[in-house]
């Protein structure tokens, strides 16, 4: 098991309802794939550096996790195919 990290950008226009569900719509995908979710923060609403799909804002979400190599493959590939998620990055922690 390994140390991940993933901080995900949310498009701003959405709901607050429908926030919270993306955001634990992904903790439940760590958790079901065998995951354990060590901390999560809602950073919220941010101004990006640049204009992104027409935004100047986004909703800046962090989670570190510790699981298996497939499980962050699985949900960069959920998080892809989301049109609601405007960016992500994952990153291992501790190397």
């Amino acid at each position: 098991m390994r140390q991940y990290e993933t901080m995900y950008i949310l498009n701003p226009t959405l709901e607050s309802e429908q926030t919270a569900e993306l955001v634990q719509k992904y903790q439940t995908l760590i958790s079901n794939q065998g995951g354990q979710i060590d901390e999560l923060q809602e950073i919220g609403k941010r101004r990006l550096a640049y204009e992104i799909e027409g935004n100047r804002e986004g909703y800046y979400v962090l989670v570190q996790y510790t699981a298996d190599t497939d499980v962050s493959k699985e949900l960069e590939r959920v998080m892809r195919i989301d049109d609601n998620v405007v960016r992500y990055l994952t990153v291992r922690v501790g190397e």
